[in-house]
């Protein structure tokens, strides 16, 4: 069976929320909620960051620190597997990103269980009609397990895509070296790039009832469901 780690990029200067990583989710940074939510799955993990106070929450041993300049998520882990050599033994990788603190062992384990039939994967869920018409939600066209489309602004269809990715080691490694198309740079969604390039990208339904953190109104929108 291929050796599996999770990798969660955090980028401090975050376009839409600066400082996203460290907002509070009750007692603790969002980061580490993300980190602990993964550490259940019983898989490796690692936090890939570029800031100081985001390494200050972590050992060494589950760090990888890069201050380049990457474009998105999955050019940070593609650096990461280039340069550390903490993930010199994995086959496989599991991207959460890290405004997902209600990320699931489910959401995990399907990534990396799909990779057997495709080189990169990923989890959707039912689309509540309040997610339709909001642009911070990614929609998803599927055709049974094979995802065919991304967007923020379709509506009325689609599936709510969630932030968490598996990918085959060689697969990672090539995306920086794609092309970036005009679709990636609108709708600014990472996932498109494969497509564009005519790489195929699995999906599996997932139950979730959590909340992404992608404004400062989501956040207080958690803590609120949370009782904090």
């Amino acid at each position: 069976m291929a050796s599996t780690a999770i990798l969660i990029p955090a980028r401090y200067a975050s376009s839409r929320f600066p400082g996203k990583p460290l907002a509070k989710l009750g007692d603790l940074h969002m980061i580490q909620r993300v980190y602990r939510r993964c550490c259940e799955s019983g898989l490796d993990t690692y936090v890939l960051t570029d800031h100081p106070l985001i390494m200050d929450l972590f050992a060494d041993s589950t760090l990888i620190v890069d201050t380049s300049n990457f474009e998105n998520g999955t050019e940070r882990c593609a650096g990461a597997v280039k340069k550390s050599v903490l993930l010199d033994n994995y086959d496989t990788f599991v991207n959460v990103q890290g405004d997902m603190p209600d990320v699931t062992t489910e959401m995990i384990e399907k990534c990396a269980w799909h990779l057997k039939h495709y080189p990169v994967t990923t989890v959707f869920t039912d689309m509540p009609k309040d997610k339709q018409n909001d642009p911070d939600s990614v929609k998803m066209v599927r055709a049974g397990d094979q995802a065919l489309w991304f967007g923020r602004g379709m509506t009325g269809y689609g599936e709510w895509h969630l932030g968490v990715y598996g990918y085959r080691r060689n697969s990672l490694e090539i995306y920086p070296n794609m092309l970036v198309e005009l679709e990636e740079r609108v709708e600014k969604l990472e996932q498109l790039r494969w497509l564009k390039n005519g790489w195929d990208i699995g999906c599996l339904h997932v139950d979730f009832d959590g909340i992404e953190i992608n404004t400062p109104e989501d956040l207080k929108s958690w803590n609120l469901k949370n009782d904090y």
